[in-house]
């Protein structure tokens, strides 16, 4: 007769040989098949930017220089465009300046113009194609940010922040999209925001901007996916950059102050890590931003009520903090 302790012993000794045999086997084969996938992903994705000419707006300062170095590095042929001629010619100089193993042969070319000026921004496209022949990857970049109460916002401060963050990237895209459709290929990314989605107080003309911006190229997605080309929407939220130092105010003068929320928020060089990787994998869109803005987005969605209930909690704190 078995006794109980012999049929445990038994039993131990078959699932240790099922552990053995199946599962530790079956675990290796699958760790082994994810690092080829992720290899196989990273020799794409370096060959997909390697080469690539890459238009980058905005490239002097945050997100827009720390994409530079992130595509210089990956091998890309750079036009780096911005208001400042001197900051740009001083990119270059850095970027032509670092030495590692795979070292860029490629000088970054520039262009200056000043995106809220339309007629600038078609010379510029023109300058582009002539000096280079094609883009392969247009990323729209560069934004200016507004601080302010709509009731005390002049509309010629509206439309600054729109010409800025919405006319001067669709008029960029319009101008070099037809290149991209002779040519079969291309891929333009819109670095968007987290207020792209939801709209918090004080922000009216940014977000009111930055949906305009996550609509069109939402349709331009769909539009152009006949032609292999790919839309890629970034939407960041708070990034350690001079942004909200930059931003407008309700009379159109600079802000000139460092939110507490942006000093913490994510540095430019790990979000442009974000955005070199989404390009690099055509991803449609990528919500870069902490646990908080991303509930903010659902909740915006399945809980509105709620939502502008904490919209207004938080609009009244605002205002009692500032003593207004």
């Amino acid at each position: 007769m078995v006794t109980a302790a012999a049929r445990k012993t038994a039993e131990k000794g078959k699932l240790m040989d099922f552990t053995s045999t199946v599962i530790i086997p079956l675990l290796f084969g699958s760790l082994g098949i994810f690092a080829l996938f992720r290899l196989l992903q990273w020799v794409r994705m370096r060959t997909y930017l390697q080469e690539a000419v890459v238009v980058i707006t905005g490239a002097t300062s945050g997100l827009g220089k720390e994409c530079a170095k992130a595509f210089h590095a990956a091998g890309s042929r750079l036009v780096l465009c911005g208001r400042d001629s001197e900051k740009l010619k001083g990119l270059v100089q850095e970027l032509c300046a670092v030495k590692n193993h795979r070292k860029n042969p490629h000088e970054p070319h520039t262009v200056v113009f000043d995106l809220s000026d339309t007629k600038a921004v078609v010379n510029a496209a023109e300058e582009i194609l002539k000096a280079l022949g094609h883009v392969d990857i247009l990323i729209n970049n560069a934004g200016i940010s507004f601080r302010g109460t709509i009731v005390d916002t002049g509309l010629h401060v509206d439309k600054k922040v729109m010409e800025t963050n919405y006319f001067g990237p669709i008029a960029l895209t319009k101008a070099l999209l037809p290149s991209m459709i002779k040519r079969r290929q291309g891929h333009i990314v819109a670095i968007s925001s987290v207020q792209g989605k939801i709209s918090i107080p004080f922000r009216s003309a940014y977000a009111a901007s930055k949906h305009a911006t996550q609509a069109f190229f939402d349709c331009l997605r769909a539009e152009v996916e006949q032609y292999d080309i790919e839309v890629t929407v970034v939407s960041p939220g708070y990034i350690q950059t001079n942004l909200s130092l930059n931003a407008v105010t309700a009379d159109g003068s600079r802000y000139g102050v460092m939110d507490k929320t942006t000093a913490e928020g994510q540095t430019a060089a790990e979000v442009a890590q974000v955005v070199l990787n989404a390009v690099g994998q055509k991803k449609k869109e990528v919500l870069v931003a902490g646990l908080t803005p991303c509930l903010a987005v659902y909740l915006r969605n399945l809980c509105p009520r709620l939502f502008f209930t904490l919209m207004a909690s938080r609009a009244k704190k605002e205002r009692k903090a500032k003593g207004s």
